[in-house]
């Protein structure tokens, strides 16, 4: 089957193995409007690597995240995580319409996707002339299984939304990561290479982003998770007691010495790694500017650590500042909030497609 089409007026919904994000926008003339959002813990297993295992908990989570938020719409999008998917560019004969390219990947399945067909949900878009041949068009192929996009549609309506859209994880992140570009202006310049550090709960993900798409990808498992369990087992506290003093403060004050500073230590060496792997790969295009992103991009000294050692400039990433803001948000919470919410931002930035 087809994947979802998108909707005007959209929910964002990301949901990973830390929390459920929920962000609404409505498009207001060439710019977006935040209307609602809200975050919201999930229990530890509850989703894993991406994965839903516990479909009741993570509904009943999102649900009070709506009963939170008080959207405007039911509309939701949300996206399978870019492991699950297979993204591949294609080409055929200009002479094609859709309907005759949708005929073609389906006769043709077995070629592009590597389980049966009748497992599948794919979508495509055509991209355009092929380059040196104008005969042919590009046609870009995403697929997944059904299951993956049924799990994450039957959660949206258990919790009371519409599902509008399925994405992957990757195209809602680069639609972030296009507004991020004009806020750091180098939107001009389509080679301009950027850095995205995405510290979060147990991932560290990095990607350089060219030309409006993510074109290297480096995950290491290691994310803020480590910071509340070595805040844990310094000062002999609970998993619940350490993630609150993370974010509060008020531990002693030998916390930055034993505890956050091998932490940071440990994020910058692996920011360090993954630069230096990047070029390793025979990347030619330099990376000018680092954007860090992530749940536990807010900890303190971490974007100066990384500047320090990268010799770039290293911004927090706010998806939303250059966005109407609803005057009944919370606008200190939302920006706190704003570096983890690249994946909702830009599921909700559809409402605009």
């Amino acid at each position: 089957m087809r994947l979802l089409a998108p909707s005007k007026g959209l929910i964002g919904v990301d949901i990973t193995s830390a929390t459920v994000k929920l962000l609404e926008l409505k498009q207001c003339n060439d710019n977006f409007q935040v209307e609602s959002y809200a975050v919201r813990p999930l229990r530890e297993g509850a989703v894993v690597e991406r994965r839903i295992r516990d479909i009741n908990d993570v509904a009943n989570v999102l649900s009070r995240a709506v009963e939170h938020a008080k959207p405007s719409t039911r509309k939701a999008a949300v996206a399978v995580p870019a492991s699950a998917a297979i993204t591949k560019t294609l080409q055929f004969p200009v002479s094609l319409s859709e309907d005759e390219i949708e005929e073609r990947i389906i006769a043709e399945s077995d070629r592009h996707i590597p389980f049966p067909f009748s497992e599948v949900a794919f979508d495509f878009h055509c991209l355009g002339p092929a380059p040196f041949d104008e005969e042919q068009q590009q046609v870009i192929l995403v697929a997944c299984r059904q299951q993956d996009v049924s799990q994450l549609t039957e959660t949206l309506e258990r919790a009371g939304l519409e599902p509008a859209a399925v994405d992957v994880e990757t195209f809602a992140m680069e639609r972030s990561l296009a507004e991020l570009r004009r806020q750091l202006k180098v939107d001009s310049d389509p080679n301009a290479c950027v850095g995205l550090v995405d510290v979060g709960a147990n991932m560290n993900a990095f990607h350089v982003v060219r030309g409006g798409h993510i074109v290297y990808s480096r995950d290491t498992v290691f994310g803020g998770r480590q910071l509340t369990d070595a805040i844990r087992d310094y000062y002999s506290l609970s998993i619940e007691e350490a993630g609150f003093a993370k974010k509060r403060g008020g531990l002693p004050d030998d916390y930055q010495e034993k505890v956050l500073n091998p932490f940071l230590d440990t994020v910058v060496q692996q920011v360090g790694r993954s630069l230096q792997l990047y070029y390793t790969a025979g990347r030619q295009h330099e990376v000018q500017h680092i954007v860090l992103a992530g749940g536990s991009s807010v900890i303190p000294g971490l974007a100066e650590r990384i500047s320090e050692d990268s010799g770039m400039t290293v911004t927090i990433a706010n998806p939303f500042q250059r966005m109407r803001i609803n005057k009944r948000l919370n606008i200190e919470g939302l920006t706190n909030d704003a570096p983890a919410m690249l994946t909702a931002g830009g599921l909700a930035m559809r409402a605009g497609l």
